[in-house]
């Protein structure tokens, strides 16, 4: 290798040997998914001697792996002859598990190793519990090995609790709980993140992907290895589908495997086997307790995701006892002082009918609601008329039933107003036009444009997914063509009805990006909707709401929006301001999509701007917002900037250009923490400093100096447990519920200098689960009978992180946290939004920027990313968090 290739090496890729070691020996932790050449830095750790002539073995069998072709032998055996494996020797360690530094702007760093270690010493503590107890139920939990590339720890409740149904049989799944530790910007006092949740086990044949595999978890009464030790912890293995074999296998199980060269593959169950009957494992087989966890592409599981606040609460509150005296729990939250929480509304709330009402009154209250909505449509119709440049709306509405034609009708006339101003109504033509606007919709059956893409078929290749996604573009857009030469006008938006995901035998089959592409290649935003399920009983369709939604989502596609109106002060906030979000559209090359991809995107809303605004790099000025999400479409080739230091050099031009055409105007900048910190590294809480700025890898700078009239905010989600899971917590009770609101830690609330702060959403309109409902154990209800919901989904809001960075002297950080707060409540969305509006347009971008991107691998159940809520409550606040 040329020497300067060999100086640009500064790791070693273990990955594929770190996935064999969480197989065969979980007890052992893994500090990174790669491992430098620093000695002083040990990669591997342990509770006890683990045999080293194993580890030789295994290190030995992943040499091999790295190059298995004979013609290397001789480089093998020079590599193994310099690296002296039998000197190997484990050495006792004395770890102090607070170890750390303090970065410029006051944030606590811990050891890089710490975030593996301490979560593991704690969930030690956990699983040393005494059973987790409710309503004379226990469960148990035992700890499970974790990827290498996870921070953290985990444990699981085992054995599993089943589920009995009357027609499909016994389901089962377990409680999880994760271990994080994590920091705060400014704080010098970090934090153990307690995460819970519900992992779902697979029942019947398992669905196999033909990219990714499915995770298996396993407990063994003996080494899975020779010489080993027997597993204290769940051991993970991944089954997938050898396309070569066109079977089950366990990954690296082939017979130049790693599994197969250590002689451990023997010692797993048949992969065939496996799986066409996992459950039969559930309880014990051939000597191995073995599960395969579900994920939502395999289809309907009768058990519902997550956990309610309740039991979380009482969960979570349980494990932390094993976190005491070293740690304690975080000072709860309390809520803002700020008066006025919400923004003003633009649009009125209809009046509710009380259950006792009489005929009269429920007449006279649907008749001020018949106002109610008028008024409405007419301010709606208003903001449509200022986004469209001749105050004339063109649709095309491709469908395939005719009740889903109805019903998008029906919600266009409805939200603007339009009852009375029919001009036509025809089987392909439907319009309306007032004094302020025009609107007509162009009809049309979507026909073999809906169509299975390839047919029944699945895409397997890539090749054939790129031709058949091509193919049907060109369709759609020759199509799209032909209707407005036909019609003699062009649309701002196409309304496709297509079938649901699992109406398609293979992913790769959905036609939908493919549409969107051709829509968009004739300038055209599109929006889709699915018709109704033919199993669906009448009580309990929803067509007329999902057209509602689908028509609302086009429209704000189209750039029509609700901008919230701030409630604070006038001096709080400037009356001019603008909101810049930044986005990085990010995509690797893939087997199945080899074109890489690497996008800044900026969103603008200007207080003098009718339309949202954007642009991205390669863009001389801002374009409205509905050209922006057509210009970011299309099967992107190999980005130019391919390294990382590239695209953050790229990122932190284009950044500059776009403060730089701002300068002298109030502006607030909203960044993302986990979309954007990698190629801005200064939204890392290590390189965050206060009211200074750093673009790239240059120097860090006075925020003045890119602008004196220039704030920088940035949000965190609780993606990956980056804010801890949260409850409103009823004082007087062990129950927990939601509640609205911005909060602030209340051992900095008096702190003028504080600059976090917390922002939550309010119950969902379309959640009416009860809070105190229960999937680990029965609770008592309110007839005083045991009662367990296992099949209820859970939605929980999140914790959202609101670091005011940078600010102006003078300035009240309060103030500008309840102002982005209320920004996730616009009028023209029925619940709170997951975050700013300015931010959701910018991550709304990668809809189009991302068409066809590659789906996530199968096997952990994450958190849900709804922001969904259960109740309402107003008793203040506490975060699992210590």
């Amino acid at each position: 290798m040329p020497d300067h290739r060999q100086a640009k090496i500064k790791q070693v890729p273990i990955r594929r040997l770190n996935s064999a070691l969480r197989t065969v020996a979980p007890d052992l932790i893994t500090v990174g998914a790669e491992t430098s050449f620093d000695d002083t830095k040990p990669w591997l750790y342990a509770d006890a001697d683990y045999p080293v002539p194993v580890l030789i073995s295994l290190i030995y069998a992943w040499l091999r792996d790295l190059q298995p072709d004979p013609k290397m032998n001789a480089m093998f055996r020079d590599t193994v002859e310099r690296l002296d494996l039998k000197s190997l020797q484990w050495e006792s360690e004395h770890v102090n598990l607070l170890e750390h530094v303090v970065s410029p702007g006051g944030t606590n760093l811990p050891a890089d190793r710490l975030y593996r270690l301490l979560p593991e010493f704690l969930a030690e503590r956990i699983a040393a519990l005494p059973d987790y107890e409710y309503c004379g139920k226990k469960v148990s939990f035992t700890r499970v090995a974790v990827d290498s590339r996870a921070n953290g720890a985990e444990l699981m409740s085992w054995p599993p609790i089943a589920h009995q149904t009357e027609k499909i049989g016994t389901w089962h799944y377990s409680a999880i709980i994760r271990v994080s530790l994590k920091t705060v910007p400014f704080s010098e006092t970090p934090r153990i993140h307690l995460s819970t949740g519900i992992r779902r086990w697979v029942k019947g044949k398992i669905f196999l992907p033909r990219k990714s595999g499915v995770s298996t978890y396993m407990l063994t009464r003996s080494p899975l290895v020779r010489d080993g030790l027997t597993p204290t912890r769940f051991a993970v293995a991944t089954l997938e589908y050898d396309r070569f074999g066109r079977e089950a296998a366990w990954r690296q199980g082939g017979p130049e495997g790693l599994l197969s060269t250590i002689s451990a593959i023997d010692n797993l169950p048949s992969p065939g086997v496996f799986r066409k009957e996992p459950e039969t494992w559930l309880k014990g087989r051939d000597g191995l307790t073995a599960a395969a966890a579900y994920h939502t592409r395999m289809g309907w599981h009768p058990i519902g995701a997550g956990l309610m606040p309740s039991e979380r609460r009482r969960l979570t509150e349980w494990a932390a006892q094993a976190l005491e005296p070293l740690f304690e729990p975080a000072p709860e939250l309390q809520r803002s002082s700020i008066k006025w929480q919400n923004p003003k509304r633009s649009l009125k709330d209809k009046v509710s009918t009380p259950n006792k009402a009489t005929e009269e009154q429920a007449r006279d209250i649907a008749q001020v609601n018949e106002g109610i909505a008028k008024k409405n449509a007419l301010a709606r119709r208003a903001l449509t008329v200022e986004a469209l440049p001749e105050s004339s709306l063109v649709v095309y509405l491709l469908y395939q039933k005719d009740a889903t034609r109805d019903h998008i009708i029906a919600a266009a006339e409805k939200s603007l107003g339009l009852e009375g101003y029919c001009t036509d109504s025809e089987p392909c033509l439907q319009a309306w036009r007032t004094p302020d606007l025009s609107l007509r919709i162009h009809i049309r059956q979507i026909a073999g444009l809906g169509a299975p893409l390839g047919g029944i078929k699945a895409l397997r290749r890539s090749d054939e997914l790129n031709e058949a996604i091509s193919d049907r573009r060109s369709a759609v857009s020759l199509f799209l063509n032909a209707l407005a030469d036909d019609v003699a006008e062009s649309a701002h938006l196409v309304i496709a009805e297509l079938e649901g995901k699992k109406e398609f035998e293979a992913p790769t089959t959905d036609p939908k990006f493919a549409i969107r592409l051709g829509c968009a290649d004739v300038k055209m935003v599109s929006q889709f909707i699915r018709p109704r399920d033919l199993d669906t009983p009448d009580e309990k369709d929803d067509s007329q709401f999902r057209a509602a939604a689908a028509w609302g989502d086009g429209l704000r596609q189209v750039g029509i929006r609700f901008i919230p109106a701030h409630t604070l002060p006038a001096d709080a906030i400037p009356e001019k301001l603008n909101q810049v979000a930044f986005w990085m559209v990010k995509r690797q090359s893939t087997e199945r999509l080899r074109s890489s991809q690497f996008t800044p995107v900026a969103i603008l809303i200007r207080p003098s701007q009718n339309c949202i605004l954007g642009r991205t790099a390669d863009m001389d000025q801002w374009v409205p917002y509905p050209e922006l999400l057509t210009s970011l479409t299309g099967i992107v080739p190999a980005a130019e900037e391919k390294t990382v230091e590239d695209q953050t050099a790229l990122a932190a031009s284009f950044i500059q250009k776009t403060l730089y055409g701002l300068r002298g105007q109030p502006t607030l900048v909203v960044t993302h923490a986990q979309n954007s910190r990698s190629r801005w590294p200064w939204l890392l809480n290590s390189g965050l400093v206060q009211d200074r700025i750093q673009l790239g890898n240059g120097t860090i700078q006075r925020l003045a100096l890119q602008g004196k009239q220039l704030r920088i905010a940035r949000i965190a989600t609780g993606d990956r447990d980056e804010t801890p899971q949260w409850w409103a917590k009823a004082s007087t009770s062990d129950s927990g519920g939601i509640s609205k609101g911005l909060w602030i830690s209340s051992d900095v609330a008096n702190n003028q200098d504080n600059r976090v702060f917390y922002s939550t959403t309010d119950k969902s309109s379309t959640h009416s689960v009860a809070v105190e409902s229960t999937k680990l154990t029965p609770r008592i209800n309110s007839k005083g009978k045991l009662e367990i919901k296992p099949t209820v989904n859970a939605w929980n809001p999140d914790l959202l992180e609101i670091t005011l960075v940078g600010l102006q002297p003078g300035d009240d950080a309060e103030q500008w946290a309840m102002y982005l707060h209320q920004q996730r409540f616009s009028d023209d969305y029925r619940d709170g939004l997951k975050l700013p509006l300015i931010m959701h347009l910018a991550e709304l971008t990668s809809h189009y920027a991302l068409p066809h991107e590659s789906s996530d691998e199968l096997g952990t159940e994450l958190p849900s990313d709804d922001d969904s809520t259960a109740t309402d409550t107003d008793n203040g606040e506490q975060a699992a968090c210590l």
